[in-house]
């Protein structure tokens, strides 16, 4: 089984920092795409940031200059820096893996349990 582990969320006041991670453990071939996602109450899940195996990024235009994702491949591990917090990021953050497993090498997804962000004075 393939378990995705996330740590690092919190309350901070606005203008601060935290950074996630998240790491990937149990049986698979690879990790191609890796990433944060979010939900506050009431709203959809939404895109944070992933990164490709390849060292593609993809932000959303919402924390662009704010946050930045990283990844140690070596580690199957991927990290959120988030700066300049502000209250509409207040969420939960969930990290996201598309990973290539079994003997036939299929692709699956898998979502990690969610850590909670709150940013507030």
């Amino acid at each position: 089984q393939v378990q995705l582990v996330e740590s690092g969320g919190g309350l901070v006041q606005p203008g601060g920092s935290l950074r996630l991670s998240c790491a990937a453990s149990g049986d698979f071939f690879s990790i191609e795409t890796m990433g944060w996602y979010r939900q506050a109450p009431g709203q959809q899940r939404e895109l944070v940031a992933v990164v490709t195996s390849a060292g593609k990024i993809n932000v959303a235009d919402s924390v662009k200059g704010r946050f930045s994702i990283s990844r140690d491949n070596g580690k199957n591990a991927v990290f959120l820096q988030m700066n300049s917090l502000k209250p509409e990021d207040t969420a939960a953050y969930y990290c996201n893996a598309e990973i290539v497993r079994g003997v036939l090498r299929l692709q699956y997804m898998y979502w990690g349990q969610g850590t909670q962000v709150t940013v507030s004075s």
